[in-house]
């Protein structure tokens, strides 16, 4: 045993996103200033947030559609679930373009969470479940390309900093060759972990 990672909660880590709901962790994180006095109802000491918007109801079903499913997601209670900008919907099973976009979600949230000093089996269990998951990604040029980087350039695992770095740089080559948008690895802790400032991301 001893090769779980740690929950963020036990170390009074109070902004530990993936250990609860968007609504919780934005209240958390962001909260919002008290009123001046008890009496008073005004949103004048919040500028910046305003009214509480009010939940809309579900869109009406698309037509057209065979599978009567909607193009917009509603309000779902834990956060808001917005379509594409484009208008396009998510279609299953999903292709490699898709299927990429939640492994590395997944891969980077699972460093920005790995222990600051790892144990030995820690770190020893990490490098055993990516060396497993460039077996069996569904993807196969995908998962071959992914053997071929860590034999080149093998995961770093002694640190939560030297992994996310490594999976940052690692996902930058898979960019570079499909020639897309280089991210700056020097803000992965604010893209998967403590979250940008004004609660956007791209």
């Amino acid at each position: 045993m001893g090769t779980a990672f740690p929950d963020p909660r036990s170390d009074g880590d109070a902004g530990c996103r993936v250990c609860t709901d968007f609504k919780s962790w934005t209240k958390k994180s962001h909260p919002k200033p008290g009123p001046k006095n008890q009496q008073s109802h005004s949103t004048s000491s919040q500028p910046h947030l305003g009214p509480e918007p009010k939940a809309q109801a579900a869109p009406p079903l698309e037509s057209g559609r065979k599978d009567g499913t909607r193009r917009v997601v509603a309000e779902l209670g834990t956060g808001v679930v917005m379509a594409r900008a484009d208008g396009s919907t998510v279609e299953c099973p999903p292709d490699s373009e898709a299927l990429g976009r939640s492994t590395w979600t997944f891969l980077h949230t699972m460093a920005a969470y790995y222990p600051n000093q790892p144990t030995v089996p820690q770190q020893q269990g990490m490098q055993i479940f990516l060396r497993q998951f460039a077996q069996v990604y569904p993807c196969g040029h995908c998962a071959s390309h992914l053997r071929s980087e860590m034999k080149t350039d093998p995961p770093r695992v002694n640190s939560r900093a030297d992994l996310s770095q490594w999976m940052c740089e690692t996902h930058n080559k898979v960019n570079d060759l499909l020639g897309k948008k280089i991210f700056d690895c020097s803000k992965v802790d604010e893209r998967w972990r403590d979250g940008p400032k004004d609660s956007t991301c791209d």
